[in-house]
């Protein structure tokens, strides 16, 4: 009689299944899991390659330009690894570096590098006087000990030499009505013309644009990033003020928000004044100088601030005025020192 041999019963089948099935979902679950922190693991790890090239990138800074950077920005990072950005990039007082909301290859990562310290800067007073670069300067805006900038206006204008240095100004038909200090010859350009448009002053020219008998031009621009004062001041400003952010003209807002001026209501036409708090160092009996902000959008007049530290506009009837250049640059506080 032949024995038989006894096989698997399906419910036997089915409880393998299910037995190897659970055993996959646990090996699985804790494969990804492994992937997972490793994955989280490496991002950390590029969150800190990546803060720590911040802080070379900072050391090198501080080599090339003898003073420490404020601003992420400003730096140059040698970074190769997987793409990090980060919400918060801060520079500590102490140049350490603190970065959150970072994400790596588009990943949001919990995770912080460094320290978080308060950050906190030199308070300057309107009027406080300032050197950077061996020129002098008065503040005219600073918002206070959690801003990093400072805005300054220079004390002295532009000077022929300055201004010849750094490639000059205007072509045969194409000067603006800049007046510069300086007691040599051609210490001034007279003419106002400006082909390309406004310059912080009135102007016109004979090749785009003309003027009347009754002094009313026709054709003409205001557009100051067009315009050769613009070319001066970037030019001055790349030579002696290479670490500013910003290098302009005043402006109206300038005046009105920070330095006092209001609005003469005895003027037959639209006209600020010096007030009781308006700082003397504005003005100057020797001359005025050029704004960079057009008078109530008019393509023929700017304003200006004269030598009784009034603050008008100016037209066609007196464009051969002389009105110097007073750069504005906005720059870290980290550039400058305090004067006395």
């Amino acid at each position: 009689m032949r024995k038989r041999t006894k096989g698997f019963t399906l419910i036997e089948l089915i409880a393998v299944l299910v037995i190897m099935a659970i055993l996959a979902l646990i090996v699985t679950s804790l494969v990804m899991s492994i992937i997972r922190k490793a994955k989280i693991s490496a991002d950390k790890r590029s969150i800190d390659a990546y803060g720590r090239s911040i802080e070379l990138a900072i050391a090198g800074y501080l080599l090339n330009n003898g003073t420490f950077p404020t601003d992420v920005s400003q730096l140059t990072i040698e970074y190769s690894g997987s793409v990090v950005e980060c919400s918060t990039a801060q520079i500590n007082p102490d140049s350490s570096v603190y970065l959150e909301g970072c994400t790596v290859g588009g990943r949001s990562v919990d995770y912080t590098y460094g320290k978080e310290e308060t950050v906190t800067y030199d308070v300057y007073e309107v009027g406080d006087e300032v050197t950077y670069n061996n020129v002098d300067y008065y503040v005219i805006a600073d918002s206070g000990a959690s801003e990093a900038n400072v805005t300054l206006l220079k004390k002295t204008p532009l000077i022929v030499a300055e201004v010849n240095q750094y490639g000059g100004v205007g072509t045969a038909n194409n000067h603006v009505n800049m007046y510069v200090t300086s007691d040599t010859t051609a210490s001034y350009y007279r003419g106002a013309y400006d082909q390309n448009g406004y310059g912080g002053m009135q102007y016109y020219s004979s090749e785009t644009c003309g003027v009347n008998h009754d002094l009313v031009y026709d054709g003409c621009t205001t557009d100051y990033t067009q315009s050769e004062v613009k070319y001066a001041v970037d030019a001055w400003a790349q030579a002696q003020a290479p670490a500013a952010n910003e290098a302009r003209l005043i402006e109206l807002a300038d005046l009105k928000n920070n330095l006092g001026y209001v609005l003469d209501t005895s003027a037959t036409s639209e006209a600020y004044l010096p007030s009781s708090s308006t700082p003397s160092w504005i003005y100057n009996s020797d001359y005025g100088y050029w704004t960079m902000t057009s008078y109530q959008d008019s393509s023929i007049a700017v304003w200006r601030v004269d030598t009784r530290g009034g603050l008008s506009n100016i037209n066609g009837a007196v464009y051969l005025v002389n009105y110097v250049v007073r750069p504005v640059i906005t720059i870290s506080k980290s550039h400058v020192s305090k004067v006395g």
